[in-house]
C-alpha cells in the first residue's frame, strides 16, 4: 500500500470515530433532557414533586439527604385556615383529588389547657400526601352556631381513608367528646415504627423524635408555641406553621415507614389503593397506643401533652373502634379488650317438679337451688336440677331459645378462645327500655372473639350515627353535651389571655378594644380593668349548663316509644338485623331470631301497653 493510501485510511478512521462519538454524546444528552423535563402536566402533582427532588444519576444523594428532601417538600407547602363553609367548599375539591390518589390524611389537634384542664379542641389539622394542609377552626363554627361541613364529617368517619399521626386515636376521642365527630380508621405512627423496627427507642416515640430519627427533620416543639392561645381570634404565622407541620410530618413519616418516602408509586387509573395501604397497617387500625418506652426531656413534654388527650373517657362503646380487624391474622388478641377467663355457658338445665324443662342456667345458679334445699340433682352430665316448687312461669313450647344448649365460641367466626360478651342492642339504648322488655332477656347477649367484637363496633358506630341524624340526637358523653360553650365568656377569656401574653407589642387600638370586652363583662364599663381582673378573666369557665340536654340513647328510644310497644320492638329488630347484615354470623345459637319475644309481648301486654321509659 502506498504512503498516500495509508494516510487516507488513517484520516477516514479518525473522522468515523469522531462522528460516532458525537452521535453517542447527542443520544445521551437527549435522554438526560427527557429525564430532567419530568412528567407531563396531566400527571398528578405528586409525581412532579418527586422528580424535582430526585438526585441526579451521576451524583446520588445519600439516603438521609433523600429523606430530608422529601419531608421538606411537604413542610414547604403553606397551610390554609378554614373558618367558614365557603372557605371549606373552595379548598375541598383539591383535597378530594389528593385523597382519590392516596386515601391518607395526616391528622393532629390543638386546644387550650387552663391549670392542667383541657378545653374543647379548637383546631383540627389535616394534610394530604402532596402537603396540602387545612387548619379547621372548630370553635369558630360552634360559636357561630354553624354546622361543620358535611364533607369534613364524612371524611373523618370514612373507613376507607386512613388518618395517621401520633396519638390520633386519642384525638378522635376528644373530637367525639367535644364536637360529636366520629373519627375512624386511625393508625398511630408509633406502632408502625415499632413494627418496621425503625424506631430509636432511646430517643423516645414522640412525633418530634420520630421526625428527627427517621427523616432528619427538626420540629419546633417549644413550650411557648405548644401552650399558645389556639382560641385567639387570629392565629399567628408561627402557630399556623407549627400546627401544619405536625400534620404534614405525620404523612411524611407514614410514607417513609411504608417505603414510599423517595418515590411513592402512583396507582394506575381505576386501581384500588386503600386495600394495599390498609394491608400494611393490619392490626394497627384504631388501636390506642400502649407503649412502655421512655425518652429524653423532649419526649417527656410530648408525652404529657398526649396523656391529657387520653384522660377523656370513651363516650360510648362503638364510637371509636377498628374497621374489620377479622382480616388481620397478626393482631395480638386482647389489645383494648379484656377477654373472658371462664365460659359463659355451662349448659345446666332446670326442670319443673313434673320434669318439664324450664331453661338453661350456669352451674353456680343450679347449685344454689341444691344448697337451699329447693331442688334435687337429677343428672351430673348434663347437669340437671329438678325444682321442688312450682315455678312462676313455664315456656310456651319446648321449642324455646332458653331451652337450647349453647356453645362457648364466637358466633361470627367460630373461634373458641379469647371471646367476650356482645350486646346486640347496645346498653345505651336498652337501659332506657321499659322493664317488660328487659326482664331476664339474655337473647341479645352473644359471644364474639376480640377481633369480631371490634369489627362489630365499627358497624355499630355507623348505625348510631344514622340514628343520631334521623332523630336529632347527637352522640357524645354526658359532659360533652350537657355543658355548652358560652361564646361571650370565651371571647372575654381569649381577650384577657391576649393582653397578659403580648400586650407590650400590641397596637394601642387593639389593646383598647380587648379591654372594652373585659370591662363590659365585669363592670359594665364603669370601672377600669385591673391586673387581678385580667387574671380572673384568663381562668374564666366558658361552659354553661345545657338545660335541654337529653342523652343520645334516651332521645332515640323516646322517638321509637312514640309508636308504643311496636315502635320499641322495631328498634330492637333494627339492631338485631343490623348485626346479621353487617357481621354475617355463621354460628348463631339455635332459635335466635330478630323477632324474639315480640309475639309474646303482644299477647302478654297488648299493643296499648303504657310505655314507661327508664
Amino acid at each position: 500500500m502506498s504512503r498516500q493510501s495509508t494516510w487516507t485510511a488513517a484520516v477516514a478512521t479518525m473522522l468515523g470515530a469522531t462522528l460516532g462519538g458525537l452521535f453517542l454524546w447527542r443520544s445521551i444528552r437527549t435522554q438526560k433532557k427527557k429525564a430532567l423535563n419530568g412528567p407531563s402536566s396531566a400527571e398528578p402533582i405528586q409525581a412532579q414533586l418527586e422528580v424535582e427532588i430526585a438526585p441526579s444519576p451521576e451524583s446520588p444523594a445519600p439516603p438521609q439527604a433523600q429523606k430530608l428532601l422529601r419531608a421538606q417538600t411537604l413542610l414547604e407547602v403553606p397551610p390554609v385556615v378554614v373558618s367558614s363553609l365557603d372557605e371549606w367548599e373552595t379548598l375541598w375539591p383539591a383535597f378530594q383529588k389528593d385523597l382519590s390518589v392516596y386515601p391518607v390524611l395526616g391528622l393532629d389537634c390543638e386546644w387550650v389547657s387552663v391549670k392542667g384542664k383541657a378545653c374543647a379542641v379548637s383546631l383540627l389539622q389535616l394534610a394530604t400526601f402532596s402537603g396540602r394542609c387545612m387548619l379547621v377552626r372548630l370553635l369558630t363554627f360552634r360559636d357561630a352556631q354553624r354546622p361543620l361541613p358535611e364533607a369534613l364529617v364524612g371524611v373523618l368517619s370514612d373507613p376507607c381513608v386512613l388518618k395517621v399521626g401520633v396519638g390520633c386515636y386519642e384525638d378522635g376521642k376528644r373530637l367525639t367528646h367535644d364536637h360529636g365527630l366520629t373519627l375512624s380508621c386511625t393508625v398511630d405512627l408509633r406502632y408502625l415504627a415499632l413494627r418496621q423496627r425503625q424506631a430509636v427507642l432511646n430517643n423516645g416515640l414522640s412525633l418530634k423524635s420520630l421526625a428527627a430519627d427517621l427523616l432528619n427533620v427538626s420540629l419546633d416543639k417549644s413550650l411557648e408555641l405548644r401552650c399558645s392561645d389556639w382560641e385567639a381570634d387570629v392565629l399567628s404565622q408561627e402557630q399556623m406553621t407549627y400546627a401544619a407541620h405536625d400534620a404534614q410530618i405525620s404523612i411524611a413519616l407514614f410514607l417513609h415507614l411504608l417505603g414510599m418516602s423517595k418515590e411513592p408509586p402512583l396507582p394506575a387509573e381505576g386501581e384500588a389503593v386503600f386495600a394495599p395501604l390498609a394491608a400494611c397497617c393490619q392490626g394497627l387500625v384504631d388501636v390506642p397506643f400502649r407503649g412502655r418506652y421512655s425518652g429524653g426531656e423532649g419526649e417527656e413534654g410530648e408525652r404529657r401533652r398526649r396523656s391529657r388527650k387520653s384522660t377523656v373517657e370513651s363516650p360510648e362503646s362503638g364510637d371509636q373502634q377498628v374497621p374489620d380487624p377479622r382480616r388481620n391474622k397478626r393482631k395480638p388478641l386482647g389489645i383494648g379488650y379484656s377477654a373472658r377467663k371462664s365460659p359463659l355457658y355451662d349448659n345446666c338445665f332446670l326442670h319443673a317438679p313434673d320434669g318439664q324443662p324450664l331453661c338453661t342456667c350456669d352451674k353456680k345458679k343450679a347449685k344454689w337451688y341444691l344448697e337451699k334445699g329447693i331442688g334435687e340433682l337429677v343428672s351430673e352430665d348434663p347437669f340437671i336440677v329438678r325444682l321442688l316448687f312450682e315455678p312462676s312461669g313455664r315456656p310456651d313450647s319446648q321449642k324455646d331459645y332458653y331451652l337450647t344448649a349453647k356453645e362457648n365460641l364466637c358466633v361470627v367466626c367460630g373461634k373458641a378462645e379469647s371471646y367476650i360478651r356482645k350486646n346486640i342492642v347496645p346498653h345505651e339504648y336498652r337501659r332506657h327500655f321499659p322493664a317488660e322488655m328487659k326482664d331476664h332477656n339474655s337473647h341479645d347477649i352473644l359471644l364474639l372473639c376480640t377481633s369480631c367484637h371490634a369489627a362489630s363496633n365499627v358497624y355499630d358506630g355507623l348505625l348510631k350515627q344514622q340514628l343520631a341524624e334521623d332523630h336529632s340526637a347527637p352522640q357524645g358523653c354526658e359532659e360533652g353535651i350537657r355543658l355548652l360553650e358560652d361564646s361571650d365568656r370565651r371571647r372575654v377569656r381569649s381577650a384577657s389571655r391576649a393582653l397578659l401574653s403580648s400586650s407590650n407589642g400590641m397596637p394601642q387600638a387593639r389593646k383598647e378594644e380587648l379591654l372594652s370586652v373585659i370591662q363590659s363583662f365585669f363592670c359594665s364599663g364603669q370601672q377600669e380593668v385591673t391586673q387581678d381582673m385580667l387574671q380572673k378573666a384568663a381562668a374564666l369557665e366558658t361552659r354553661i349548663f345545657n338545660e335541654s340536654y337529653i342523652p343520645h340513647g334516651l332521645k332515640v328510644v323516646q322517638a321509637y316509644a312514640e309508636h308504643g310497644l311496636r315502635g320499641l320492638m322495631e328498634l330492637e329488630r333494627c339492631w338485631r338485623q343490623h348485626f346479621l347484615t353487617s357481621m354475617k354470623p355463621r354460628h348463631l345459637p339455635p332459635l335466635w331470631s330478630v323477632n324474639h319475644n315480640h309475639d309474646k309481648y303482644l299477647r302478654k301486654y297488648g299493643e296499648d301497653l303504657q310505655i314507661q321509659l327508664n
